[in-house]
């Protein structure tokens, strides 16, 4: 008895063919998003508390039209008490100041343009106000070889910042609280949280260990039993 291959159906093939671009689509498409997403300057960290000190650290992985980046110029938004630019040997600093004497500007010159395909990262200590503002937006100015790129744009009220073309970097702040770092109103009496739950724990552990031991004890009384002549 013979076998026949069958060949697949013009139209079996289509669909695989159609099947087949689809993948390869959203394979290109999975790849394509995270690096439209991290084409933006972006702020780490991006919160920090009313009146508090921290250092900040803005971030690129691109640069203008695959053109390698020359500086970053940020822009200082009120409600910040004091700025110190990170010093760093591959970057020089500019630092601008307003008529209050405060630092308005900070341009970051690299001492090698940064290729596209690497990532570049300057930073600053900022100390913020107790009265700052409850988002704080750092406009970049990113000049490359070719060009240059304004990351400008601000969400309005209810607008998602990830619709932005060339959103800036924003700090979200929080109000202190005004209890202190490491308080612990609950440990003042000098005993520890959890120590009734280790005490329970402790106690529910030696019974256990109890009645295991009477079982074991049991069942050594009955094979001793059936032992017996």
């Amino acid at each position: 008895m013979s076998r026949s291959t069958m060949s697949p159906t013009p139209a079996r093939s289509h669909r695989a063919a159609r099947l087949a671009a689809a993948i390869a689509g959203g394979a290109l498409l999975a790849v394509a998003v995270p690096a439209m997403a991290s084409a933006h300057v972006t702020v780490s960290p991006d919160e920090l508390i009313a009146g508090d000190h921290g250092v900040l650290t803005f971030s690129f992985s691109h640069g203008c039209e695959n053109s390698p980046t020359t500086s970053l110029r940020i822009t200082m938004p009120e409600g910040l008490a004091s700025v110190s630019p990170t010093l760093d040997g591959d970057w020089t600093i500019d630092v601008e100041r307003g008529d209050d004497g405060l630092v308005s500007a900070v341009t970051y010159t690299a001492l090698s343009p940064v290729p596209t395909d690497l990532r570049g990262a300057v930073s600053m200590g900022v100390g913020l106000d107790e009265e700052s503002p409850a988002s704080l937006a750092f406009p970049v100015e990113q000049r490359c070889v070719d060009g240059a790129t304004e990351w400008t744009q601000i969400a309005e009220n209810g607008e998602d910042p990830h619709s932005l073309d060339a959103p800036a970097p924003v700090v979200t702040v929080d109000a202190a609280t005004g209890s202190g770092h490491g308080d612990h109103p609950d440990a003042a009496d000098g005993e520890s949280p959890a120590a009734p739950a280790a005490e329970s724990a402790g106690g529910t552990i030696l019974g256990a260990g109890g009645l295991v031991a009477g079982l074991a004890a049991l069942v050594v009384s009955v094979l001793a039993y059936r032992r017996k002549p």
